[in-house]
């Protein structure tokens, strides 16, 4: 059974998220604070956190930015802060999605759903987009049969939008992912690159376009 830790120091809010989440079955365990949530982060195995920002003693930015130290388990982060610059600093610190309250307890649901397919994709390391098959396996994108081998940097890219669609990227995002931390060329190879999956991928297929977000970075839409 899949395991969730829902860490919110509203109790009202708290019941809600935990009473929709165990109506579709997944397991819950709940903190108010970030000291409970890193307690039973240590004794428990927990697929997915749902994780508000403003929380006593530790907040959700500190509790999410440890955690990433050691674990890659998705969080989705449940916060009043609407403001795009908050959603980046979520993003840039390791949480993997963003929910802005007041919110419609089935988006929550569905946003939850989304993350756990995102881990499935992750372990099996293929994507599916319409007609195309993505396969980290092989390094290698299959379009109605047809199979195609790439540069490994734009496969990679590829890879990394694909696997969040509709998130937004950063330049300094894909660099990090994707040349490594220590990469000391210029940021512009992400465009280099992007412009080349656009003109590799634009004859040949519409289930998706990689759209350019003006002052932010890139995400991956799909569009059939």
């Amino acid at each position: 059974m899949v395991e969730i830790l829902v860490v919110e120091d509203d109790v009202n809010i708290r019941k809600i998220i935990c009473f929709y989440l165990k109506k579709e079955g997944f397991r819950i365990l709940e903190a108010a604070t970030g000291k409970e949530a890193i307690s039973i982060l240590r004794s428990q195995r927990i697929d997915l956190i749902v994780l508000d920002i403003m929380l006593p003693e530790m907040d959700g930015w500190e509790l999410c930015r440890n955690l990433r130290e050691y674990s890659d388990t998705p969080v989705l982060m449940v916060t009043a802060k609407g403001e795009t610059a908050d959603k980046l600093k979520g993003f840039q610190i390791g949480a993997d999605d963003y929910i802005v309250k007041p919110f419609d307890p089935l988006e929550l649901v569905a946003r939850v759903k989304a993350l756990l397919r995102r881990v499935r994709i992750t372990s099996s390391k293929t994507v599916q987009i319409g007609d195309i098959t993505i396969d980290a396996n092989s390094y290698t994108v299959s379009i109605g049969g047809q199979i195609m081998k790439m540069p490994p940097k734009e496969f990679e890219l590829l890879f990394q939008l694909a696997s969040y669609p509709g998130q937004i990227f950063t330049r300094n995002e894909l660099i990090e992912r994707i040349w490594g931390v220590d990469y000391e060329g210029e940021e512009r190879t992400v465009d280099v690159h992007i412009n080349r999956l656009r003109q590799r991928f634009a004859p040949l297929t519409d289930s998706f376009q990689i759209i350019t977000v003006r002052g932010l970075g890139y995400r991956l839409d799909v569009t059939s």
